[in-house]
């Protein structure tokens, strides 16, 4: 059985590529996680590819599609909000993750706003990462973030 209320709330800002977000919406499943995808997105939902990278799972998958990150605010009033970044100078074991937290990602070709970032400054966290590498892939990203997070919950509900 499952708890009702999500583990996390995922959030992607704006996400271009299918396969990323069919495969954070696996982790999200796997986790008991919601899903929130902030229109324009840079593909249908109906998408081959999208169905491809989530597999038999989306219509597990506690998802929504909204036009705004204020509708995700308005939605989840008081919930903590985690900007992942590479701008940020925090790493994300150095965060103290709680149920309910969400977990805002930016898209793949442009990030998150820096209006976004400036507003949440003291939570904006990151991966390590050679100076030489530009950027993470989102769905490794998001799947270690999320796990990081499940981590210090000390596991799932019910495990």
């Amino acid at each position: 059985m499952t708890n009702p209320e999500p583990l996390l709330h995922v959030v992607l800002y704006q996400p271009d590529i299918p396969q990323n977000t069919g495969n954070i919406g696996r982790t999200c499943v796997a986790v008991g996680a919601k899903l929130w995808l902030i229109r324009p997105l840079g593909f249908r939902l109906d998408e081959k590819h999208l169905r491809r990278a989530g597999m038999d799972y989306w219509q597990h998958l506690n998802w929504e599609a909204v036009d705004s990150f204020d509708e995700v605010r308005e939605r989840l009033p008081g919930r903590r909000i985690w900007c992942l970044t590479k701008f940020a100078t925090r790493m994300v074991w150095d965060a103290d993750f709680q149920r309910g937290d969400i977990l805002l990602f930016g898209s793949e070709t442009r990030g998150l706003p820096e209006s976004i970032r400036n507003e949440h400054l003291a939570n904006n966290l990151k991966l390590p990462m050679n100076e030489v590498v530009r950027s993470l892939n989102l769905a490794s990203t998001a799947n270690t973030v999320v796990y990081e997070a499940v981590r210090q919950f000390g596991g799932l509900i019910g495990n």
